[in-house]
Order: C-alpha cells, then structure tokens, then sequence
C-alpha cells in the first residue's frame, strides 16, 4: 500500500488539475482597457481606423437619402393655366391654384412629378405633406431607441446597422409602388422606424475603436458623409423627377452598401468586451496594431474599467483566476439599460439635459432647413447650396474641438446660433431687409449644424459602452421629436420662428453649462467604471 496519503488514487483531497508555477522570469499579464491600449500598442488613429471609419461611416449619407428625399417627392411643382383657360378663373400671376376651376390648370410636369400633384395635397389637403413629414420623424424617433438598445445588447452595432440598411432597402423601393396616399403614409413611418438607427449605429461603431485623443476628431467628421448625400441626393433628384422612380433610385444604395462595403467592417472590440466574447475583442486589437504596424504582447490583457485599475493582481488566488479567464477567453456578459442610467447619480442628469439640449437643437436645424426649402429659388440648387454650406461649420468645429474642449464649443455654437435668430427676427422682411434676415438665417443654421454633430461626440463620451447606444438613442429621439415640432414653429410666420428659434438656442447653452468636459477623458465600458472615475476625478480636482 502507498506510505504517501497524496499520492492515492482515491483520495479526494488531490487537485484534479494543479496548478503551474510560473517561472521567475515570466512577466504579470498587464490588465489594460480599450482606451489604454489603443494608445500604448495598438495606435489611436492609424491605417485600419481610417479604412474602418471611412466604410462605416458612408452609412450617414444612406440616412440623408431616406430623410431628404421627402424635400423632391413631397415638393409642390410648378404649374400653369391650360389653354384656352382665360375667363375660366385661372390667374397666371397667382401663387396658389385655390379657387381656381377644375380644368383650368394643369401640373407642369404632370401629375407623376411628385406626391402632391398625383394626389392633389393642396389647399385644403396640403395638411397632409406636413403629416407624412411628422409620421416619418415620429418613426425615427421610436426607431432610434429600438434599435440603440438592440446594439447595446445581443444584435450588436453591425448587427443593428445591417438590419436598418436591409429593412430600408425594403421599405424604400415599396413607397414607390403607394397605391394611396394612406399606404404611402404607412411606408414612410416604417422607413423611419429603420433610418432611426442608421446615424446611431453607425456613429458608434466608427468612433469606438478609435483612440480618446482622436476620437472627437474622427466623430466630427462623421457628419460630412452627411452632407455629401444630401448633396449627391440633389443629382438623383435632378435625374429622375418621378417620384416613384427617385424612391427606388434612393433605396438601391443601402442595399449596395448591405452587399458590398458592410461585409469588410468589423464589429466593435468594446461591444465584444462588454458581451464576455473576450477571445474576439483581443484578435480584434490584435489586427488593429498589426494593421498599424505596431505590435501587442502577449502580456497585455483587455480588461473592463474597474479590473484595469490594478496592474498587478493583489493575491494568488486572483492570479489564478486571471489566467482562468485568459486561458477559456470569456467571461460573463455586462448588460445595461435606461434604467441602469436612470438609477445612477452621475448618469441621469447627463441623460436629461443630453435629451433637453437635442430637442432644442433640432428644433432650430430643422425649423430652419425648411425655410430655406421655401426659398423662391431652385430647389435642386438650395438644397445642394445647403448641404454645402453646413460644411464648414464641420471643419472649423472639428479644428476647436480638442482646444477649446467639448464644454465650451457646445455653449459658445448654440448661443452664436441664438444670437442671430435673435437678430433675424428684429428684422423686417422688407427691401434689402430680406437679405438681411437670409443672411441671419444662414449664419444661425451653420453654427446649428456644428451643434448638431458635436452632440453626437459629447454624448457619446458622456456613457459608458454597455448603455452607450441606448443613451445616444434616448437623446436622438429627443432630437426626432424637435423635427416634429420645427414645422409648426415656421408655419408662424414673420418674425415669430426666428425669436423662437434664439430662445431655444439660448436655452440649450444655459443646459450645457451644467455638462462636465469630456476632453482626454477616458470612455468607460460599465456603469462601475464611470461612476468609480468621476468619484475619482472629483478628489483629484478638489
């Protein structure tokens, strides 16, 4: 019989596996999070960010498609007395066709030109333009918060964005068979419901794998693909004046950018974090500092904020468990919720006033976008000078961005934008006085739009990964609910729009005082984390 109790077979006290001892020259595995490791291996902008965040982000102009192309379908065309129609009560020289006689007037281009001529929505039916516009908005606003919480949780960030692009495809090409007025209605509310979520996810997934000091950059830049397709959606336009034809023509690119650019980007290393699926987050930065020409020990080890804290393991025990971890490549999955932000102290002020400072964003880029669509001018040109214009107010916020801060550019944007809405609604809209107010106009929507982007980055930095897109979501309905409401604010008149238009500018910057700064601060991943951070942050600044 063995002398050695150990050594028995049947003892039950003998470890199953024991455990290997490391040899003394063997390096402690270096817990570090996304952010650190971006900046310390893997690069925080190099040449596969850069491929990455291009792909993604031509997503933005694929919404801009869906949501401009109301401006060109929904116009009301131009129109003329028919022949012979003199005495009949058609008035050339007038700029409405109520009152006239049946008959007596035709659409220039026929009634398939747009929605209001085939459906004569005019006079007492105009109403109904401005309904579809308010269902289509009202969709995305429901949409984004759908879908910011299916990117958040099992469907993931390319997951959400290449179900958004398929269902628009869908929707899209069948409003352009509406047999009615009420199924075209329908069909607009369901692309809505998927262009919601189009802006969002494709947002986050551009901007999470890129490192905090280039990160406010790189979000800011999203909005130029924007821009580009409302100005590329002009030239559609231009070509097929039908608009059952512009409808198909505007929806066959999501599924082009379905087939052929989503199959080449990658799902985020932060959402494959959070999910457990650590094997896949690590391949990923992997291929990220290889793609950069960097290299990633074997040592370095990704790690959720709060395990990061500590570079070294306090006990053995811990140590085992770590290369347990490392060695099965998962770990349980870290979910989160609006209610999660909601019942954190330092989450649910950020959430409301990100929501409050959208709505009233929205309210003034929206309400003056259309008064600029009622330009007595060529549509197809307005809305390309449009598109163009909002541009430099991307390039010169993106250069303040990381010198001023997140903080200030936000106040000092809203309330450049407030003033002259203020000052536009001073003036007479008579004279040379027109040009002035347009110029007010102008000057009020450019510091608008570079509110409107830098939003996305603020809000984005203000969350942690596991409710980000849940957040940005909430406040992205918000800003969804003042596109509902900017049509009514212009139908006003006068001077009316634009004092309200400065009141809400003003408003907004007083909220946005009450926002921390973001600038070169880390992006959490948990609920933990940020709230751990900020109380550090705080001792230290005190």
């Amino acid at each position: 019989m063995p002398t050695n109790p150990s050594s028995d077979p049947g003892d039950l006290r003998s470890p199953l596996l024991c455990p290997v001892s490391k040899s003394a020259g063997e390096p402690e595995p270096e817990k570090l999070c996304i952010d650190d490791m971006l900046q310390k291996y893997c690069g925080e902008f190099g040449a596969w960010q850069l491929r990455h965040f291009v792909l993604t982000s031509m997503a933005w102009a694929l919404e801009a498609f869906h949501t401009m192309v109301m401006i060109f379908a929904d116009r009301e065309p131009d129109w003329r007395c028919m022949d012979g129609a003199i005495g009949s009560g058609c008035d050339a020289m007038a700029k409405t066709v109520c009152g006239f006689e049946p008959g007596s007037w035709e659409w220039t281009g026929g009634p398939g030109g747009s929605t209001v001529s085939e459906w004569a929505l005019v006079c007492g039916e105009k109403y109904k333009v401005g309904l579809v516009q308010a269902v289509f908005f009202g969709g995305c606003m429901i949409g984004a918060g759908i879908f910011g919480h299916l990117s958040d949780s099992w469907l993931g960030r390319k997951g959400s964005l290449t179900v958004v692009c398929i269902l628009n495809t869908i929707f899209g090409c069948l409003t352009a068979f509406s047999p009615n007025y009420w199924i075209y209605l329908v069909l607009r509310l369901l692309t809505g419901l998927n262009t919601g979520g189009v802006g969002l996810c494709s947002f986050v997934l551009a901007t999470e794998p890129v490192g905090p000091t280039k990160r406010g950059a790189a979000g800011m830049s999203t909005f130029y693909f924007f821009s580009t397709g409302i100005a590329i959606l002009s030239g559609i336009a231009f070509i097929f004046p039908s608009w059952r034809v512009l409808y198909i023509a505007s929806s066959i690119p999501s599924l082009l950018f379905t087939i052929t650019i989503l199959p080449f980007v990658s799902e985020s290393p932060r959402w494959f974090l959070v999910r457990g699926r650590v094997n896949e987050a690590v391949r990923l930065m992997r291929t990220i500092a290889q793609s950069n020409g960097k290299h990633l020990p074997d040592e370095a080890v990704l790690a959720l904020d709060e395990e990061a804290k500590s570079t070294t393991s306090p006990n053995k025990d811990d140590d085992d468990e770590l290369e347990l971890e490392l060695e099965l490549g998962n770990k349980d999955a870290i979910t989160g919720s609006l209610i999660d932000v909601i019942k954190s102290p330092v989450t649910r002020i950020r959430l409301f006033l990100a929501v409050a400072i959208n709505f009233l964003c929205s309210v003034v880029y929206y309400g003056l976008s259309l008064n600029v669509v009622n330009l007595d001018t060529n549509l197809y040109l307005s809305v390309l000078l449009n598109a163009v214009a909002e541009m430099p107010a991307f390039t010169i916020t993106a250069i303040l961005l990381d010198r001023l801060g997140r903080k200030p550019l936000t106040i000092g944007t809203l309330w450049f934008s407030g003033f002259f809405c203020f000052m536009g609604s001073t003036v007479r809209s008579v004279g040379i006085w027109k040009v002035v107010r347009m110029v007010c106009g102008i000057l009020g929507i450019f510091g608008m739009a570079g509110t409107y982007n830098l939003l996305f980055i603020y809000a984005s930095e203000l969350f942690p990964t596991v409710v980000r897109n849940a957040a940005l979501g909430c406040a992205t309905q918000a800003a969804q609910m003042g596109a509902i409401l900017a049509p009514l604010v212009v139908v006003l008149g006068g001077g009316l729009p634009f004092l309200v238009f400065g009141a809400c500018g003003l408003v907004a910057g007083i909220h946005a005082f009450y926002l921390p700064e973001t600038l070169n601060r880390p992006l959490y991943d948990t609920m933990a984390g940020i709230e751990d951070g900020e109380s550090d942050h705080r001792s230290t600044t005190v």
